[in-house]
């Protein structure tokens, strides 16, 4: 009977009793929080699931988090063989893991993968190209974990391979769809440890005065890795690379808190401030156009006031007291109450309004927006990334054709329209060509998924002399010329199913057609090329309209889909 009402005061005492590989198995269907939770309900079962003996446990939790982890147990072994600090960053760190980040500008594509690293997170850019053997690709910044499992370390990379910027993580909501470059103020002896809410203010300032405090962060606070460690992997391609990874990322904690997280203080970034000041080349003919610009100020004052007149007679009392003060913070104020300052990277969730897949973006945040990605499931089997080119028969990475053909990388995902039917959208969101023709997130073509089509295929045989067998095929439209470049139009076509899960719309008036195969960009990355990337604060966000490839020096190809 005490037994009994032992077991039902406490029953931490059965879970404990059970083996270890038997409470592993069991974890893995829960989710981290609810093993925090079950740790939360008594001291034993606390002490029982952050001791060694909870290590299956929490490893189990580790591959659920990182389905395909080949080299989990090296990520351990580097986290001081805790697979609860393991756990921990991925838990943090899962708002970025696998998912795809994008900006408008430039027009040909910007689309930034954040895959795993080595006990870190990688973001890379795929660069705008043609088809070859290598995925080319520019680092944009990496996430460590700490000692603690936390995800505090951040590092932005920049135009040589072996400097680095270091920065820090201000938060990372868990639903994060827009990540932030901004600039963190502290206070105190210990910035590191201080907290701000700095970043409420950050996105006050005026645009140049933005631009102008991030760059001078970045000229203050770049360190330089070992030079035996500059051309060591980011991410491991074979277990030969995890010595070599390990010791890269000891440099880099090293380097992080050598340099303070990247906190400069606050007189020398006034400094270099005001030095970038003095080099902005006065006008010459001053005078001149100092009387010219009053006068047109005094013009458009009159006019500012009239149209405030007639405005202001026409709202409410109601309207006006909701009215928003939209005055921008002055960059002195910003820095005067603080001792040092430095970059930070914010994971905030917005509202977004989005069309056909593709979000709205501001056009002066240094933001990069998350793309939504759906899972394939049965009645929806297409979605996912896909890459292809144009033309037939299908380009291959091995080819030695010249010119080479531009790769495409189409995000396909489902909607259901007005009348409820379903259609499949293929949203550009990579173009390699040498000069875009179609906008960034262009909806390349349309299907509707529940109108077979009526034509047939226009080819037999493929490239090696193979038949072509076509599994199904749906009616839709794909994108043409419409009221200039911003507002394509489109033209009727067909998505066609061919053997081996290839894709390929065909446009009826043109007989244009577009080829594509799924693709595992993690895996792509990591056979791929590294290329160098922009300096620090364009290389994350390019916020400059552009219509060609900006990023490196590697050309697209001339191919056009036209």
């Amino acid at each position: 009977m005490s037994s009994g009402g032992d077991l039902h005061l406490d029953g931490a005492g059965l879970i404990l009793s059970l083996p270890e590989d038997v409470l592993a198995l069991i974890s893995a269907h829960l989710r981290p929080r609810d093993l925090l939770a079950l740790s939360a309900a008594s001291r034993r079962l606390r002490r029982a699931l952050s001791g060694a003996a909870a290590d299956k446990a929490w490893l189990a939790q580790c591959r659920r988090l990182l389905p395909s982890p080949p080299h989990l147990l090296a990520w351990r072994a580097a986290a001081g063989g805790s697979s609860l600090t393991v756990c921990r960053f991925l838990h943090s760190a899962a708002p970025l893991l696998g998912a795809l980040w994008a900006h408008q500008n430039p027009e040909l594509g910007n689309l930034v993968a954040a895959v795993p690293g080595f006990l870190s997170v990688v973001a890379a850019r795929a660069i705008p190209q043609d088809l070859s053997p290598r995925l080319r690709w520019a680092p944009v910044f990496e996430l460590l974990a700490d000692a603690h499992g936390r995800p505090a370390i951040l590092f932005l990379h920049g135009h040589q391979p072996a400097d680095l910027f270091p920065a820090r993580l201000a938060s990372l909501q868990p639903h994060a769809n827009v990540l932030f470059l901004e600039a963190q103020t502290h206070q105190g002896e210990d910035p590191i440890a201080s907290s701000s809410s700095s970043h409420h203010h950050f996105p006050r300032l005026a645009f140049a005065d933005r631009r102008r405090l991030l760059d001078s962060l970045v000229a203050a606070c770049r360190v330089t890795l070992p030079p035996d460690l500059v051309a060591a992997p980011l991410f491991a391609r074979t277990d030969e690379d995890l010595p070599l990874l390990a010791a890269r990322r000891e440099a880099m904690l090293r380097l992080h808190r050598e340099a303070g997280g990247g906190m400069v203080r606050t007189p020398e970034v006034q400094g270099l401030l005001l030095l970038d000041a003095k080099k902005k080349p006065a006008p010459s003919d001053g005078g001149e156009r100092i009387r010219l610009r009053r006068s047109l100020s005094a013009v458009a004052g009159y006019v500012r006031n009239s149209l405030r007149q007639m405005v202001t007679r026409s709202v409410s009392a109601n309207s006006r007291a909701h009215h928003v003060d939209t005055r921008h913070l002055p960059l002195p104020d910003f820095l005067h109450t603080s001792e040092s300052v430095g970059l930070s990277l914010r994971g905030a969730r917005m509202r977004l309004s989005t069309y056909r897949a593709w979000p709205s973006m501001h056009d002066n945040r240094f933001a990069l927006y998350k793309l939504t990605l759906q899972a394939p499931m049965p009645g929806r089997e297409y979605a996912g990334l896909w890459g292809g080119t144009f033309g037939w028969p299908p380009g291959r990475p091995e080819d030695e054709c010249k010119p080479r053909k531009a790769l495409f990388f189409l995000l396909l995902s489902y909607e259901v329209d007005t009348e409820g039917k379903l259609l499949l959208i293929a949203t550009k969101v990579l173009e390699g060509t040498h000069y875009v023709v179609h906008p960034n997130g262009s909806s390349m073509f349309i299907a509707r998924m529940c109108e077979p089509s009526t034509e047939a295929f226009p080819w037999q045989t493929d490239g090696e002399s193979r038949n072509v067998d076509v599994e199904r095929s749906f009616a839709g439209e794909g994108i043409a010329n419409g009221y200039g470049f911003r507002y394509p139009g489109s033209k009727p076509g067909s998505l066609f199913v061919l053997q081996d899960g290839q894709l390929a719309f065909v446009w009826r008036e043109t007989g244009a057609v577009l080829t594509l195969q799924r693709l595992n960009l993690e895996e792509l990355l990591k056979k791929g090329e590294r290329v160098p990337a922009l300096q620090p604060v364009p290389n994350f966000a390019y916020l400059t309209k552009s219509y060609s490839n900006v990023f490196t020096g590697f050309p697209g190809s001339s191919a056009s889909p036209r």
